[in-house]
């Protein structure tokens, strides 16, 4: 069984900097690639940021130059770099990662991440 746990939420004011982790059980080489979304309420759940299993990166275009996602094999962990944080930042952060079985991806129980102005 796979899980994913998010850690690296928090508060912190405009300007500022978080880094998220999400550690994985299992090999994170079994996973065709690992990412994270985030959801507001009434808005609709986005893609961050994706890392596939080769290593390439992927942005939504509201964080490119501001976040970094990267991975430690070693350690079976995703990061996400977020610096120049802004208010529209504020969400709650889901790790994804999407399995080499089509259909079947896992997600972590979420952080928070709140900026403020």
């Amino acid at each position: 069984q796979v899980q994913l746990v998010e850690s690296g939420g928090g508060l912190v004011q405009a300007g500022g900097s978080l880094r998220l982790s999400c550690a994985a059980s299992g090999s994170i080489f079994s996973f065709k690639a690992m990412g994270w979304y985030r959801h507001t309420p009434g808005k609709q759940r986005e893609l961050v940021a994706v890392i596939t299993s080769g290593g390439s990166t992927n942005y939504a275009d509201s964080v490119k130059g501001r976040f970094t996602i990267s991975r430690d094999n070693a350690k079976k962990t995703v990061y996400l770099q977020m610096n120049s944080l802004k208010p529209d930042d504020t969400a709650v952060y889901y790790c994804n990662a999407e399995s080499l079985v089509p259909g079947v991806d896992y997600w972590g129980q979420g952080t928070q991440v709140t900026v403020s102005s």
